[in-house]
């Protein structure tokens, strides 16, 4: 039995959800779409750069958390998954997964994206383990401010180590999938990195390191770990 790691956005999921969540609170009127669209773009344009501010971002995309109501928040988020993450969900995705599951391996997704957007995702693939940026929330309500570490590049690695201290699993035999070069701190740890319909950045990496790479969204080109 071994670790199996998979990072969420634009790998399990064909799409970003950070960004799709920001145009879905633009296309519900709920943000200002001029002011809110721009940045949105702008900071995701950043993180495929691999220039992104982490810390700005989720001073950014954490403020509506804390504007709007608990209550109409996940409300939101219900419609949200419904309508605009159902449609990118990847059957061969599922099927990765399932093998691993299946072979005993425990299942662990880490992902930058906040766990308010990325906790109903993750559970959609029937996995448990989630570690991901976290919002800060006091009193009932969510601050706009985010607690601990960003999940995001080497702070992966942090708090993927955090999370081994408190468990039974270890780092030997462990796989991780991902399509972005942010990830290539945690990739160059696990003993199988995967890259996962890579970025190009992420893809010369890759090809120099021999290293997997497979596409989800190609039926035709299946992954076998």
């Amino acid at each position: 039995m071994s670790l199996a790691i998979f990072d969420l956005d634009n790998t399990l999921i064909a799409d970003d959800s950070d960004y799709l969540w920001g145009q879905f609170l633009v296309d519900q009127g709920i943000v200002d779409k001029a002011q809110y669209e721009n940045a949105n773009a702008k900071f995701y344009d950043d993180y495929q750069q691999g220039t992104l501010d982490i810390v700005e971002f989720l001073n950014f995309s954490l403020r509506p958390l804390a504007d709007n109501p608990v209550e109409k928040l996940y409300q939101w988020r219900t419609q949200f998954i419904e309508q605009i993450i159902t449609p990118i969900l990847l059957k061969p995705a599922q099927e990765l997964v399932d093998k691993h599951r299946d072979r005993g391996d425990t299942l662990l997704v880490i992902t930058a994206t906040n766990r308010f957007v990325t906790e109903p995702i993750v559970k959609l693939y029937g996995i448990d383990n989630l570690l991901a940026t976290t919002p800060e929330f006091i009193n009932g309500q969510y601050t706009g401010g985010f607690e601990g570490v960003p999940c995001f590049r080497e702070g992966k690695v942090t708090l993927l180590k955090e999370w081994l201290k408190n468990s039974t699993e270890t780092l030997e035999n462990s796989w991780f999938y991902s399509d972005s070069h942010n990830d290539l701190p945690l990739l160059k740890l696990v003993d199988y990195p995967v890259a996962v319909d890579p970025d190009e950045k992420l893809a010369i990496v890759a090809k120099q390191a021999n290293w997997s790479m497979i596409s989800l969204r190609n039926q035709g080109n299946k992954s076998n770990p």
